[in-house]
Formats: structure tokens, sequence, C-alpha cells
């Protein structure tokens, strides 16, 4: 399975990270971290949608990004819900596997461990 990178502010992304029982996994904390090759970026939208800022440094430092998944609150930010993960998927051209609100429901995240085992 490939590698994950995610970055959490109120826990819902960790929360799915550790529900999918991913092994390899890193926690971004300053956007300074390192991660060897390929790996699946998970974030959450900060502001009006925008990509948190460690999430932009990160990724910056960090070429192999394959894919993307998002975790936001269609509740609070239904204009904006997951624009992180737009931006990210259309700026590096790569895959949106899921847009999840809040921790996801237990289909969303059967659904992308079945996903995340193709990678």
């Amino acid at each position: 399975m490939v590698k994950v990178a995610y970055a959490s502010r109120s826990g819902n992304v960790e929360k799915i990270v550790n529900t999918l029982g991913v092994p390899d996994v890193l926690k971004i904390e300053t956007g300074q971290e390192v991660i060897d090759g390929d790996y699946i970026i998970f974030t959450y939208s900060t502001g009006q949608g925008q990509v948190p800022k460690i999430v932009e440094t990160f990724l910056a430092k960090n070429s192999g990004v394959k894919a993307v998944v998002g975790s936001g609150s269609m509740a609070k930010h239904a204009k904006t819900f997951n624009f992180a993960a737009e931006t990210i998927s259309q700026h590096y051209q790569i895959p949106i596997l899921a847009k999840l609100d809040g921790t996801g429901t237990k289909e969303e995240l059967e659904k992308l461990a079945r996903t995340l085992e193709q990678y």
C-alpha cells in the first residue's frame, strides 16, 4: 500500500487515517517533514476553502504526491466544501480519491480503503 501524509486541524483527518489503518503514515505538523517516494495526501480546507499553509509547504518539498483525500464540513462550508482537495488535484494533476464530510460514513471509508489498496 502507498504511503500517506496527512494534516489534521480538528482531528477529523487524523481519525480518518487511523480508521483506515494505513501502515505507513506521516503526520504533517510543520510542513517541513520529508517523505520518501510516492504518497497520498489527506488534508482539510482552511479559511474560504484554501489549502493549509503547512500542506502547501509540504507539497513543495515532497514531489511524489499521487492523489488527494479531503475532509471538510458541508454544514459549515457548503460553498467551499473540500476546495483544498480540488486545488491540490488541479495544481498537481492528480485524482481526488474522496471528499469526506467530517470523518466520512462507514461506506465511504470502506470504499476509500479498497481504493487505497490499489495504490
